[in-house]
């Protein structure tokens, strides 16, 4: 079986405990994570060998930062999409691990509708579809995991009337999100829970956690060769309980 695991641990240095106990109790054979918030030379290398994992990371003094942990040494690696645009974020990273290729996304917020940050989103999506076009084909093994920053569709946002025509839920965005899923890749959780609600993110002010308001932006998206095979999909939402949460709950997908 492998088990891989997507997670927005809202800085490695404040969560680094948390994510080292994840390890320890969930032994996923992959994790992709995402906002670091540091750069590469200031990630925990040594304690995340340690624990048993390869990583492969894309660093931001900071803000945003990507990686990939792996129990097996990645075959391949590479970082941002290569397309000569000039992009300091450092939002996507992707590496081959036994013959699949996992790819950990930070997508942009997009801050509001309208802005200039919402059209950066826009076009990094746009990219990230360009990217994929030119570097794979449907029928490989693919997992494209991360913080998309956008709810799917109505049923992934604990209120739709609230959030309608807003960032995260705006019509362009879910369009834009589409035309990555429809390279060719399955939504996890919908795949095997298409009737079922399950957030991933809740906000830290309001009690948005404890009245369960929160939203499904948290994905794991795979090509065919995997959701043939798919046998779970969950939110581990004691992530985001305790002492020092993320805002976020990781995900978590397994093959047979």
């Amino acid at each position: 079986m492998l088990k891989v695991a997507t997670w927005n641990v809202n800085s490695i240095g404040i969560r680094l405990e948390r994510l080292l106990s994840f390890l320890e109790r969930v032994a996923p054979d992959v994790v992709c994570l995402q906002e670091l918030k540091c750069q590469e030379e200031k990630f925990p290398f040594e304690a995340i060998r340690a624990a048993g994992y390869f990583a492969t990371v894309y660093g931001q003094k900071t803000y945003n930062g990507v990686a990939v942990l792996s129990k097996k040494e990645p075959e391949a690696v590479s970082r941002g999409f290569g397309d000569g645009v000039a992009d300091e974020q450092a939002r996507f990273v992707a590496a081959r691990i036994d013959g699949t290729t996992v790819m950990s996304a930070y997508v942009p917020n997009g801050q509001a509708v309208g802005s200039d940050k919402y059209f950066y989103k826009l076009n990094w999506l746009a990219r990230l579809r360009r990217y994929l076009d030119r570097e794979y084909s449907a029928s490989d093994s693919l997992v494209l995991a991360g913080d998309f920053n956008v709810a799917p569709a109505d049923a992934d946002v604990h209120d739709a009337s609230v959030w309608r025509d807003s960032v995260l839920c705006s019509p362009r965005e879910r369009q834009a999100l589409f035309q990555v899923e429809s390279f060719g890749f399955t939504d996890a959780w919908r795949h095997l829970y298409p009737d079922e609600t399950a957030f991933t993110w809740w906000d830290y002010r309001m009690l948005a956690f404890q009245k369960n308001q929160g939203m499904r932006i948290d994905l794991i998206y795979v090509t065919a060769p995997l959701a043939a095979a798919l046998t779970e999909c969950r939110v581990e939402r004691e992530e985001r309980k305790g002492e020092k949460p993320s805002d976020h709950a990781p995900v978590l997908a397994a093959w047979r």
